[in-house]
């Protein structure tokens, strides 16, 4: 099978979560991914993870969980060789990928502008916390910093004064799967016009991305979002508590909420219309927490979806990662090591993706990558007395 970005070449010179996932979204899709790291300052997601042993020795998983498929090459882009060796990398690459702080690479003689000159069909990618233009253009930040600059962590919570993050990295994967499509879409638009382009990228973006519907709502009549916990507008959307766990039900729409009351025996509490349902919110929710209360929530999860109404019971990551469906669909691939790192969000008949080599150490394919580029034995020795390499 053909794989979709087979004989693509990126170069992956990013750190931590968001870049990284960018470039391994292309990678399970069969590009050439090349990760380039100082060999002095790694990627500082190899020193991050579940597992201190795996920190010490720099294979740690929160760099796992992005690093297969790439191949590894340390150079230190602040020695003249180490610039050189990565100008004649960009020179044959189809993808440039890095999130230094916009001017960093620029200062280096990396930047687009000068690396275009030599590959005009060079797709160069730059990923930022706030854009590359801005008051705070030259400013860094994480996904938490994001989440609390953008609105996003002052909307979630339970409305006690005290906003929470999310439990997940979502501002930083979601720039990645933005990144991974960006990509994807100056590709495509490459095979038209023959040139590559710039792509700005920024987390804080991203962030407004991920709240569309709110900043319409917002937009249109200052409807400003608070934190509501597991509160909807809707009674019959909600998380309730069952006999033994918390179960989330999202009877959504109306033909859904009256499904719901049938099913529960109570005809009485099925609305016409969705202002109906907003000015009774109060009385459905006492109702559906009695009633949910009298079963465990494995029980009701069976009983609503026998009547197609979409509901879950509050699972831990150890359960949901040995749900059938969860295995059924192939997002986990497990390396012989045991490790376990989710692949893609979506399966293709034609191009599938997959896991095809493990993450790396640093370095670890430097000579092979230079010797491709057509550096002699001799010049990679006289790279790595320099320390330009490791």
């Amino acid at each position: 099978m053909v794989q979709a970005f087979q004989g693509v070449r990126v170069i992956d010179a990013t750190h931590v979560l968001a870049g990284p996932f960018a470039s391994y979204q292309l990678a399970v899709l069969g590009a050439d991914v090349i990760k380039v790291e100082s060999p002095h300052a790694p990627d500082q997601a190899r020193m991050q993870g579940s597992d201190r042993r795996l920190n010490d020795v720099g294979m740690g998983t929160a760099f796992l969980a992005q690093g297969s498929n790439k191949r590894a090459l340390a150079l230190d882009l602040k020695t003249e060789g180490g610039r050189d060796a990565f100008i004649r990398l960009a020179k044959m690459a189809d993808v440039l990928v890095q999130n230094y702080r916009p001017g960093a690479f620029e200062a280096l003689g990396l930047g687009y502008e000068a690396l275009s000159v030599l590959n005009p069909r060079l797709i160069y990618c730059g990923i930022s916390a706030f854009g590359a233009n801005g008051p705070k253009r030259e400013d860094t930040g994480y996904d938490n910093v994001l989440q609390a600059y953008s609105g996003i962590m002052a909307m979630t919570g339970h409305g006690d004064g005290r906003p929470l993050k999310s439990g997940a990295q979502v501002v930083d994967y979601a720039t990645g799967l933005a990144g991974a499509f960006a990509i994807s879409a100056a590709l495509y638009q490459r095979e038209r016009t023959g040139r590559g382009q710039f792509i700005d990228l920024s987390m804080l973006d991203v962030s407004v991305m991920l709240l569309a519907s709110h900043v319409a709502g917002y937009s249109w009549n200052g409807a400003h979002p608070e934190a509501k916990g597991n509160r909807f507008p809707f009674a019959t959307i909600g998380c309730y508590a069952a006999a033994d766990t918390d179960l989330m039900i999202s009877a959504s729409n109306l033909t859904q909420q009256r499904r719901l009351w049938i099913a529960l025996g109570r005809e009485d509490m099925v609305k016409t219309d969705n202002n109906q349902r907003l000015e009774d919110h109060a009385r459905e929710s006492a109702v559906l927490t009695e009633i949910i209360g009298t079963r465990k929530a494995a029980e009701w999860e069976a009983f609503l979806r026998e009547h197609r109404i979409p509901a879950a019971r509050i699972r831990r990551m150890e359960e949901a990662l040995a749900d059938p469906q969860v295995l059924q669909r192939g997002v986990v691939h497990r390396h012989a090591d045991g490790l376990g790192v989710a692949v893609s969000a979506f399966r293709m008949s034609e191009s599938q993706p997959e896991i095809r080599s493990a993450p790396q150490p640093v370095g670890a394919q430097t000579g092979e990558i230079l010797s491709e580029l057509g550096y002699s034995a001799a010049e990679i020795a006289a790279l790595r007395d320099e320390s330009a390499i490791s």
